[in-house]
């Protein structure tokens, strides 16, 4: 029997040793991305409380297309970087998962510096 690794079970592996050495605060939140087969999401959570002070995803009515593109992806980063601001944010620390920067992660993150996010 062939034994096929498990990249999910990876992936949260790498997850969780990043997230042993960040953390995000009020002042400088974490930008969570979570990359579907389908869509990708962008969360900005602070840590210290617990709670998610904006997302925007693939999902969002602003985003037309698919949502399993690069495009799409940057759009995402653009749209997670305006409503960042709108709350006064401008500094974050990026978190991408566990996965490799690349592709769709790295555009979401390159919409976001282009929205005016600094990591």
């Amino acid at each position: 029997m062939v034994k096929k690794p498990d990249t999910n079970k990876a992936r949260l592996r790498r997850h969780r040793r990043v997230r042993g050495k960040i953390s995000g605060t009020a002042e400088r939140p974490r930008l969570n991305v979570f990359r579907s087969s389908a869509n990708i999401y962008a969360q900005l959570i602070d840590d210290v409380k617990g709670v998610t002070l904006c997302a925007a995803s693939t999902l969002d009515k602003e985003i037309s297309g698919n949502g399993g593109n690069k495009e799409a992806a940057l759009e995402v980063g653009k749209l997670i970087a305006k409503r960042a601001s709108e709350k006064g944010i401008t500094d974050v620390v990026f978190d991408r998962g566990g996965h490799i920067f690349h592709g769709r992660v790295k555009e979401l993150a390159d919409g976001a510096r282009q929205g005016g996010l600094n990591f």
